[in-house]
């Protein structure tokens, strides 16, 4: 059909269905309104309900927070303590530990695969005993707090499609972030704020990694409203957010008025519910113009909370001033934080660019949980760290006496998690001496998904969204709660 004629003919069904009775989109409009008068009503204070029936069960956690290391911290130089390595230096990696199995293109051609034992020291901290490496002190000092999941293992061994598949549940780009999922499910608890927020960060390790794409933290096959909002280091903190020069607020409420006018008349006609969705986006962005420069101003923060964080939390952008807004965001109920931190990319001088990671991040993280937990919020606050997967005990390129370099390893690796309903002070999961495969109590992505999810009370098998003729879900057809650390 000639697409002129297609269009006449959708329009005429949808105008048929929307006059009738307004149409599916009228319903979904009014429940829109009746939700921001019911707000204006109450002072903004009252939850905006996610869907019906949801939470499942009473939650442990009503927020996350999600420091994601972008480009695979090394386990073994960090948390995963191998002293056995230490006899094996230059050793051939024997071919039962690594077992045929996949390597990247980047090592696949080595003649040799020798073994780099970890050059940094590590020690025992806090009653609960955990190893930690010299490169961490200040998360040393919270071991405590924390639960370490050792084995931790994924099915992509490259980047972009790691990232994805930690996101979405799925290698392939197209399907909805675990943040929109979260979002999707539970609504949010701030109506001047999106309820999935991202703020990113450039590591000092390795200025060149991996590029984020906006898609890691979008809505997939989820209505738009649901996608995370990236929040800028530099000039707005969103765009367009400003009113232009030269437009007052009165008017700049006048022309939304009239532009929601417009959209309601063709919501009336043919009933897309993303015309909803804008309506609802344009009249959150009109109230985050004063929710957002009140959430930014830190000039309140008590110089003792300042320090906690570190010398760099005071510069827009870096990973200290994002734990610290982060924060301020859980504070405010956004439901969904992501910090995205690049840099952890180290196939080559790993020593050098990892003591930068580690210098970047190690304080603000522990600042983080610390100062949740003094203000009461680390109870219903589920914090996570890690990164998309590990890396290899064999030195990728030539290794000397001070130096070398890792590749991806997506066998093995470490993940914490903080807070929420999760046991404080544990380790679940080992690895085998080389920090290479898993010894027992392995961890998949979809099992780390499904335990977020119980942890806010989401049952993983039950939050489901029909598309192309399936309900899909975050954790696909897999993924199991690890009652163990809960």
């Amino acid at each position: 059909m000639h697409p002129i004629l297609a269009q006449q003919v959708l329009l005429n069904r949808r105008r048929f269905f929307g006059r009738s009775a307004w149409g599916l989109g009228s319903v979904a409009l009014a429940w829109l309104l009746s939700e921001e008068n019911r707000g204006q009503a109450q002072g903004g204070a009252e939850r905006q309900a996610g869907l019906a029936g949801l939470p499942h069960f009473t939650p442990r956690s009503r927020r996350v927070i999600y420091l994601f290391q972008s480009g695979a911290p090394s386990q073994m130089d960090l948390f995963d303590y191998k002293p056995r390595l230490a006899d094996m230096r230059g050793d051939e990696l024997p071919p039962s530990v690594r077992q045929g199995q996949r390597l990247t293109a980047m090592t696949a051609t080595q003649e040799s695969f020798p073994i780099a034992p970890s050059r940094f020291a590590f020690s025992r901290y806090g009653q609960s005993g955990a190893w930690v490496s010299e490169l961490l002190p200040h998360t040393a000092r919270i071991v405590d707090d924390l639960c370490f999941l050792k084995s931790m293992h994924t099915e992509a061994i490259n980047h972009d499609p790691a990232i994805t598949f930690f996101q979405s549940g799925a290698q392939l780009a197209g399907r909805p972030s675990m943040g929109a999922w979260v979002s999707y499910g539970l609504g949010s608890e701030n109506r001047d704020l999106p309820a999935f927020i991202v703020l990113i960060s450039q590591g000092t390790g390795n200025p060149a990694d991996q590029p984020l794409y906006d898609r890691l933290w979008g809505s997939g096959f989820l209505p738009s409203q649901y996608q995370g909002v990236k929040f800028r280091s530099i000039g707005d903190s969103v765009l367009f957010l400003s009113n232009p020069d030269g437009l007052s607020d009165a008017t700049r409420r006048r022309i939304l008025d009239d532009v929601s006018r417009l959209n309601q008349l063709r919501l009336g006609e043919i009933g897309d519910p993303e015309i909803a969705t804008r309506i609802a986006q344009y009249e959150l962005a009109y109230r985050m113009q004063s929710a957002v420069p009140e959430l930014l101003d830190i000039s309140n923060e008590p110089r003792h909370v300042l320090e906690l964080y570190g010398p760099e939390v005071r510069q827009r952008g870096t990973f200290a001033a994002n734990c610290l807004l982060a924060r301020r965001l859980a504070e405010r109920g956004v439901r969904f934080i992501q910090l995205f931190h690049r840099g952890w990319d180290q196939h080559t001088n790993l020593p050098r660019q990892i003591t930068g990671q580690c210098r970047d991040t190690d304080q603000p993280a522990a600042a983080l949980i610390t100062d949740l937990k003094q203000r009461g919020l680390l109870d219903d606050t589920l914090v996570l760290w890690g990164g998309e997967f590990g890396r290899t005990v064999y030195c990728q390129g030539t290794l000397t006496a001070d130096n070398y370099g890792r590749d991806h390893h997506p066998r093995c690796f470490t993940f914490w998690l903080a807070g929420g309903g999760v046991r404080p002070g544990m380790t679940w999961g080992q690895t085998d001496d080389f920090s290479y495969n898993i010894a027992h109590d392995p961890v998949h992505v979809h099992d780390l998904h499904a335990t977020m999810l119980h942890l806010l009370g989401i049952d993983h098998r039950r939050l489901t969204f029909r598309y192309q003729g399936r309900n899909h879900r975050l954790t696909d057809v897999h993924g199991h709660v690890v009652e163990g650390i809960l």
